[in-house]
């Protein structure tokens, strides 16, 4: 470890270097490309630097712990070289998470698809539960959000809701909400006040750029059509809906959101984008052998990760066991408590990985 961090020290010397070169000013490509990579390192090189000054101060109380032999002074060494242990233990613990291999998402937009499973109307609703629950949570971020496609019911629940958030880290925050969401509650067209237990899914996929996934321009059918249901004069009368079939994979991907065709043709390229990334990812991830299953979950799309219980008014993560007594709060955008331990968990499995 002590070697890895050694060497992310040299290279942020060198990037110093690098960017005081007229040459790499004078390149914008270079210039960004170096930035990015000094900023990166900034955080694990002054967590080093915090380290080995630690061990030297370290060194320098047992060596005077060993030589001095006045007792008030052993017992003020004694306390500073427990003071120092504890805290070379803490920025060891620091050194080996950031050395953790990152996932290359992580910093990126999200493209959330929330479907309505089992439980017909009620499962429409909650899936709208879920939509509101992630743009508050976006919201309490400074995060932005886009819708991009929404089939809604009758009673204003959805079976389908499709939309944007955009903020720096937003998928290293919601990559864990993968899977299905089970709800416990007394629907409103319940007579009789019985339970009901329905469901909906949740897919997060990173926003794909078009330098992580080329497309042919080939591989697509392009149609359009009128848009249906709520939006205006405009919107019903002219062809803006557009729908694109991507030939290679089958996959369908449709916006009616926007009254112009050209934004709606947009919106349902990021979509095809996030899709066919996903797709791509999860297909290289089942190559190899064991690794999705030491994550948190599998991120399966059919598993089910967390249940919403009304008449208890309390939310259960499945996978690490957590059950908290605030679902008014939970689903009002108050997440931060299970994803904070969901990342605790994917790390400590992780540093359990690298120590096996």
């Amino acid at each position: 470890m002590l070697e890895r961090l050694q060497a992310l020290e040299d290279r942020y010397m060198k990037l110093n270097e690098l960017l005081s070169d007229q040459e790499v000013i004078s390149d914008p490509n270079k210039l960004r490309e170096y930035s990015k990579e000094q900023a990166e390192l900034e955080e694990p090189v002054a967590i080093y630097r915090s380290y080995k000054a630690t061990v030297e101060q370290l060194e320098d109380a047992k060596k005077m712990l060993r030589e001095e032999s006045d007792e008030e002074m052993l017992d003020l060494v004694k306390l500073e070289i427990e003071e120092l242990e504890e805290k070379k233990e803490q920025l060891e613990e620091q050194l080996k998470i950031l050395l953790l291999p990152k996932d290359p998402n992580d910093e990126k937009n999200v493209i959330m698809e929330i479907r309505a499973a089992a439980g017909g109307e009620e499962a429409a609703l909650f899936a709208g539960d879920l939509y509101r629950m992630y743009t508050r949570y976006a919201e309490s971020k400074g995060w932005r959000t886009e819708l991009i496609e929404a089939h809604t019911t009758g009673m204003g629940g959805f079976k389908e809701v499709i939309f944007m958030i955009r903020g720096k880290g937003a998928y290293s925050r919601l990559k864990f909400e993968n899977g299905a969401h089970r709800v416990q509650r007394v629907p409103e067209t319940e007579a009789s006040g019985r339970v009901h237990t329905s469901t909906a899914t949740v897919a997060v996929l990173p926003e794909a750029e078009e330098v992580d996934i080329e497309i042919d321009p080939k591989d697509l059918k392009i149609d359009t059509y009128r848009a249906s249901g709520a939006g205006g004069q405009h919107v019903n009368m002219t062809d803006s809906a557009v729908r694109i079939t991507h030939l290679p994979t089958g996959i369908v991907v449709s916006c009616q959101d926007e009254k112009s065709q050209i934004k709606n043709r947009e919106k349902a390229m990021k979509v095809l984008r996030a899709r066919l990334y996903d797709k791509y990812q999860q297909e290289a991830k089942a190559e190899m052998d064991e690794t999705r299953k030491s994550a948190v979950g599998t991120g399966d799309r059919s598993e089910r990760i967390r249940t919403y219980n009304f008449p208890q008014s309390r939310v259960t993560d499945h996978r690490i066991s957590l059950t908290v007594q605030k679902l008014d709060q939970v689903l009002d955008g108050d997440l931060d408590e299970f994803i904070e331990a969901l990342l605790l968990d994917d790390q400590t499995k992780k540093l359990q990985q690298i120590g096996e």
